[in-house]
């Protein structure tokens, strides 16, 4: 089984991804991972991505394709993976299509945990992190019995500065331009599915389930 994993900022993705490691028992590989166990190996690529992240310039193209090449050739991957983050262009799309077919895997299909912007604002909005022990709350969702006090601790609890409304408006609109030609680029090719993120995560996990196994 070897998906890409997509979905706008506060979507959910992570949560799906560690219940769909759990449940298929494959690996969860995320851009950032790939970047660092380069850099960690020592590899060419990774010395070379390493220049780029420590002058905090992003990272070129031909270099993360290199490490996604890397890692994807590995045996683990064989047994099915989690693809989290890559692609983000239709140069990349293109470049893994290619990478796949080197390594002999087909590709199961792209999932797209979809969730209206206007929900994803509500859901970052209304955030609320305890300052000591890092529990999540949501002011609407799953408030605190005492507002700003956290249930478990007793700590402070407080908004994060990236949970405001103009941030998030922001990040979902590049996310949106970036991603609608990735979402045309799957359709074409047959493999792209979009799941109601909406719902409840047990309710989101079964018909993630149920599209993998159809």
């Amino acid at each position: 089984m070897h998906i890409i994993l997509m979905g706008p900022p506060g979507a959910g993705k992570g949560t799906q991804a560690a219940n769909l490691v759990k449940r298929y028992g494959i690996l969860h590989i995320s851009t950032g991972d790939m970047f660092r166990e380069a850099v960690k190996e020592g590899t060419p690529l990774g010395k070379e991505a390493k220049s780029y992240m420590d002058a905090g310039k992003l990272v070129p193209d031909e270099v993360t394709i290199g490490i996604v090449r890397e890692r994807l050739s590995k045996p683990d991957c064989q047994k099915g993976f989690i693809l989290d983050g890559f692609p983000r262009t239709v140069e990349q799309a293109d470049a893994l299509t290619e990478i796949l077919a080197d390594n002999g895997i087909k590709l199961t299909g792209v999932l797209n945990i979809n969730v209206p912007a206007a929900d994803l604002i509500e859901r970052a909005v209304g955030r609320r992190i305890c300052k000591s022990c890092g529990h999540s709350f949501h002011v609407k969702f799953n408030p605190t019995k005492v507002e700003g006090v956290c249930d478990d601790c007793g700590g402070t609890t407080y908004q994060r500065a990236d949970d405001s409304e103009e941030t998030m408006k922001s990040r979902l609109s590049v996310y949106e331009s970036s991603t609608r030609p990735l979402i045309d680029y799957y359709t074409k090719a047959g493999v792209y599915k979009e799941i109601d993120g909406r719902q409840d995560i047990a309710k989101v996990e079964a018909d993630l389930a149920a599209v993998l196994e159809a």
